[in-house]
């Protein structure tokens, strides 16, 4: 009984050993061929799997990227003015969405426009931006708000790539706070 034990481990090790060693040259069946030896395209290069023949493919037309809110105004003075007569806040004006406006504010917007908007920040005062306007002197509205903090005016730079679309319109209502308490 031992030997047939033996003789049996024996044949099934040099069984394993001689299948490993094979001069087979052409590969086993693929189920999928394609899948374990796909086509790897160059970014630039030809592609006969799309229409126009490149690999690299814009989005298709009206699509929106995720996370991204469209802005339906140009940036014009006529997209500004559109934006003055007809954007409005869909936010709600409470104190959670003022006090987010002012942290905003606070980050942003301070440094030029000073803490209560009177073009008084740090940098006028250093004279690295002169003509910084007072909001009371201004008139602005949450719609031409936006569309400046959106894209910029004269010297002030878009801030859109540094709000979301909620902050701004946060931002914009702290700022109209502050162009009221201006005005008292």
């Amino acid at each position: 009984m031992k030997s047939i034990l033996k003789l049996t481990i024996a044949l099934a090790f040099i069984f394993t050993l001689t299948s490993c060693w094979s001069d087979k040259t052409t590969p086993n069946y693929q189920y999928m061929p394609d899948m374990y030896k796909s086509v790897g395209y160059e970014t630039y290069s030809n592609n006969p799997n799309f229409a126009n023949g490149m690999t690299t493919q814009l989005p298709v037309d009206g699509t929106i990227a995720r996370g991204q809110v469209p802005y339906d105004y140009d940036n014009t003075n006529e997209g500004y003015e559109a934006a003055k007569l007809d954007s409005k806040n869909p936010l709600e004006v409470n104190e959670a969405n003022l006090e987010n406006g002012k942290e905003m504010y606070t980050i942003y917007c301070t440094a030029c426009h000073g803490k209560t908007g009177a073009g008084d920040g740090i940098l006028v005062e250093r004279e690295k931006f002169l003509g910084v306007p007072n909001y009371k002197d201004r008139d602005i509205n949450e719609g031409s708000i936006y569309h400046v903090i959106m894209f910029g005016r004269n010297m002030m730079g878009s801030h859109a790539s540094q709000l979301t679309a909620k902050e701004r319109w946060k931002t914009t209502m702290y700022v109209e706070q502050l162009r009221t308490d201006l005005l008292k």
